[in-house]
């Protein structure tokens, strides 16, 4: 494995800093105060080909690899995870899908403009009762003369306050097997869907969603690929995403640990700078390596997806240590601040909010050990 960054890296790693640091640090603590996300940026985003990272250059991408878009995850996520967030959802959970199974019609009416950032997407998949679990899904589409009517709710969608279309799973046969699981592309405002935006305490600024949906009607070719049974490509969805989101846990946690760096450098008692006692200097040498390690390893699972090797154990190790870490990371940097960690002025606490949401979200830590126990043969 060689992990050096080619020239392309860099430059891509380089260019999402740059843009994140001029265009989202200064609005980063408003949009998170308001808890609103300006959606014009998407488009920005779409202009600069930030959405395409991922994807082939013949398909309208930039032709990165899994290891540049986890270089791009890890500089957005060090500035704002909410905008990280909303980025994640656009490019990965609302158009991978439809690139790696839609039809024809399907990637020109919803991929190209959404790499574009012209239509903004959301995933719907969690349920209030079921979470993930896709075996439990109450959501259901039943088939009726020129599509489908489907009933059910959503929960917890990131982006579909501000969606054009939704990315919906739903069960199109009543037995409790994978086949039974489809997906349909639902073009938003649709009469049958009602969407409720939820106030949250982390990654404020991605605006996220309850949905009702309540007989909505879908045309047969919103269908995904035309066929039922697309539940393969949601677990493939899910599985990549997680190293992905190890890459953000890693930036939260290294935007932690800037911020104490700094204020370590600036901050005066008993006339000497804090960075300069043992105390406060180890719990920064700890933080260092901490994320050191997690970041090697989201680079590990980034070669191995590259590879075709994932496996769900692995990629369970690599979201659990990135997640835990952030979470201590940013939890140790509020520390290091003492009283000025919890004003909003210092933007630890925010990292450390967000950084909860990954020990919960995209598979709890809990569910993460499950995974990698059944791994051991125990």
């Amino acid at each position: 494995m060689d992990f050096s960054l080619t020239p392309q890296q860099e430059m891509l790693r380089d260019t999402v800093r740059r843009f994140f640091q001029t265009e989202v640090a200064p609005i980063a603590r408003v949009c998170d105060d308001e808890e609103r996300f300006p959606k014009e940026m998407i488009r920005q985003w779409g202009d600069l080909g930030l959405i395409g990272i991922r994807y082939p250059e013949e398909d309208g991408g930039s032709g990165f690899d899994k290891l540049g878009e986890c270089l791009a995850r890890e500089e957005m996520s060090r500035v704002s995870q909410a905008f990280a967030s909303t980025w994640s959802v656009q490019a990965h959970m609302g158009l991978w899908p439809i690139w790696r199974s839609g039809t024809a019609e399907q990637k020109a009416r919803y991929f190209a403009p959404g790499l574009k950032g012209e239509l903004v997407s959301c995933f719907g998949l969690s349920e209030p009762e079921g979470g993930s679990n896709i075996r439990a899904m109450r959501t259901r589409a039943t088939k009726v003369p020129g599509g489908y009517r489907i009933s059910g709710s959503k929960m917890y969608i990131t982006n579909a306050p501000i969606a054009d279309f939704m990315l919906l799973a739903a069960r199109t046969r009543p037995e409790l097997t994978p086949e039974a699981v489809s997906m349909f592309i639902v073009d938003l405002p649709n009469p049958g869907v009602v969407i409720h935006k939820l106030a949250k305490e982390g990654i404020r600024a991605s605006e996220t969603g309850l949905i009702h949906i309540d007989e909505a009607f879908v045309p047969d070719e919103a269908l995904l690929g035309g066929q039922e049974g697309t539940y393969p490509i949601i677990l493939e969805s899910l599985s990549e995403n997680r190293v992905g989101v190890a890459a953000n846990c890693v930036g939260m946690a290294q935007g932690a640990l800037d911020a104490a760096i700094a204020y370590a450098r600036d901050r005066e008692v008993g006339g000497k700078r804090i960075g300069q006692y043992q105390a406060i200097a180890h719990k920064l040498a700890d933080m260092a390596a901490q994320i050191e390690a997690a970041r090697w390893l989201v680079y590990y699972g980034a070669w191995r997806i590259e590879q075709n090797t994932l496996d769900a154990a692995t990629a369970a190790k690599v979201k659990l240590t990135a997640s835990e870490c952030a979470l201590h990371v940013t939890e140790q940097a509020i520390r290091i601040h003492g009283g000025a960690g919890i004003m909003r002025d210092h933007a630890v606490g925010r990292f450390h909010r967000d950084a909860f949401v990954y020990v919960i979200g995209e598979g709890t830590s809990e569910i993460q050990r499950n995974i990698i126990a059944r791994s051991l043969s125990l």
